[in-house]
């Protein structure tokens, strides 16, 4: 706990580097859906490591700026470049809409990564609750190359959570059926594979939105496979990075993103 206090001590503390801000750039524009995404980029002498954010909100809410924003200083003041965006919500739209938007926006960075000084070989996705499956699921279908993947809290075994939890409106409202078929499909376990990039799942043990238990059994199966993740579990914390904010012992995920991200982006 004192490395981590000293650590989010540090990020504070340290001036920040001239950067470029964008707001509300077009980057696809799907059946004549305008999707746009925020940034901050770091000035560099060199190409730089890049993040990719995906909110939550039950595949039905919420926007680029909502319910993430701890991620936004958190890797401003570590100096990580990264962008933040928009995708088609359900019931309107059913997957795998929001996961193509997602790859959709890698593509449009990797596209326009020199002109940002980016790397298109440093990418990372980072999604929170159901923006978690989502870059999970788009990490591990791999139609689109990213070099790591940080889910928080997400469900990535549909079928199970249907088990633990009982089917739910929101899936049912994001999936375009309700086979068993459709929810393994759907679900970021199916495509484990040894290539897959590396994961960092970040979950509350007091989550009752998604079971804590659903990180550590994905990374358990992705070790077996061949593939790389760790999984940060902080006791007592609730389901949500803004509700974590209300206890200093549950933002250890501060620092450990920060060191993970600059681990695997190197």
């Amino acid at each position: 706990m004192r490395f981590h206090a000293a650590a989010l001590v540090l990020l504070a503390c340290a001036p920040l580097p001239a950067a470029t801000d964008l707001k509300d750039v077009e980057f696809a524009k799907p059946a004549g859906v305008s999707l746009t995404l925020d940034g901050w980029i770091p000035d560099s002498a060199k190409p730089q490591p890049a993040v990719i954010l995906v909110h939550g909100g039950g595949w039905h809410a919420g926007d680029k700026r909502t319910y993430i924003n701890p991620w936004f200083p958190t890797l401003t003041d570590a100096g990580i470049a990264w962008f933040t965006i928009n995708y088609r919500l359900s019931p309107q739209w059913k997957h795998p809409a929001a996961a193509e938007d997602i790859e959709a926006a890698v593509r449009w960075v990797q596209a326009n990564a020199k002109k940002w000084n980016i790397d298109p070989k440093r990418l990372a996705l980072m999604g929170e609750s159901a923006g978690g499956h989502l870059v999970a699921f788009v990490g591990a279908r791999g139609k689109v190359k990213v070099k790591a993947v940080v889910d928080f809290y997400g469900p990535n075994d549909l079928p199970l959570i249907n088990q633990q939890r009982g089917k739910s409106k929101n899936l049912e409202d994001f999936l375009p059926d309700g086979s068993d078929a459709t929810y393994k499909a759907a679900s970021p376990a199916t495509y484990i594979h040894k290539g897959m990039p590396p994961f960092l799942f970040i979950h509350g043990t007091a989550d009752k939105a998604v079971p804590w238990q659903q990180s550590p059994a994905m990374c358990d199966q992705m070790k077996a496979a061949g593939a790389r993740c760790e999984v940060l579990l902080i006791e007592g914390a609730p389901h949500g990075v803004e509700g974590m904010e209300k206890n200093p012992a549950w933002q250890t995920w501060k620092p450990k993103v920060v060191e993970w991200l600059r681990s695997e982006l190197r």
